[in-house]
């Protein structure tokens, strides 16, 4: 997993509240975190009205792509928008049915593949099945579409670690705000960055504020910390 939760006591609880809501529904639950800075490398999700009898479950209005520094400004200051942490509750009745209603093509590759499940033919038949099967997440296949879709806010101490941004809070910082991982690594008249370098090297930085500065498999990036969604781009 590339995902940290820190309150487990807190995780379980909203999780066990969230089972009981779908466990005889068709509804389907996502967990969205109540953001606490405005995060541009998450998606989010637009709560609506909360269900009349738990004042702890909203309806999902929209889920909304990871948005740029203005757009999440907006979303803390407005309230109501939570942090996407892809984490669903459903029962197996649910997932079935929506899966054969918003992506057939998957739902019959699994019908196919489901006759071998626990049988010597299971592993061969799903290396040949799986992967003729659309690279869609369950986002855009399911949850986008689906009706009875709920969110529950909470705060458990959750963070993806597939950011800099969130590795940079969860790693001891010196009185600048700099965070660093390897050997070797010097900071001059520079704050709030997060420094990562796996080669046995010195390295020394001078005068950055909020960037990234990580060497992996021959390539050196150095990248604003409020521009790290596009670290994909730079790297095309």
């Amino acid at each position: 997993s590339d995902a940290l939760v820190i309150d487990t006591g807190e995780f379980r609880r909203v999780v066990e509240k969230a089972l009981r809501f779908t466990d005889n529904s068709s509804a389907i639950v996502t967990l969205g975190i109540r953001p606490t800075r405005p995060e541009t490398g998450y998606g989010y999700i637009a709560a609506g009205d909360s269900i009349m009898t738990d004042k702890e479950i909203f309806t999902v209005d929209a889920f909304k792509e990871k948005p740029d520094r203005e757009t999440a400004d907006r979303y803390l200051a407005e309230g109501g928008y939570f942090w996407n942490a892809g984490i669903f509750v459903w029962n197996v009745r649910t997932i079935t049915s929506v899966m054969r209603v918003y992506a057939p093509g998957i739902a019959q590759i699994f019908d196919r593949i489901f006759p071998d499940f626990y049988t010597e033919k299971e592993n061969e038949t799903i290396k040949k099945l799986f992967p003729t099967c659309e690279a869609i997440s369950i986002d855009y296949a399911v949850m986008e579409k689906a009706q009875e879709i709920y969110v529950l806010p909470a705060s458990f101490g959750w963070s993806d670690l597939g950011t800099w941004g969130a590795l940079r809070g969860l790693l001891p910082q010196d009185k600048s705000g700099n965070a660093t991982v390897g050997p070797d690594v010097r900071l001059y008249e520079s704050k709030n960055c997060i420094v990562h370098t796996s080669e046995e090297k010195r390295v020394v930085i001078q005068g950055l504020d909020g960037y990234i500065i990580a060497e992996k498999d021959q390539t050196l990036l150095i990248c604003k910390l409020d521009e790290e969604q596009r670290i994909k781009e730079f790297s095309k």
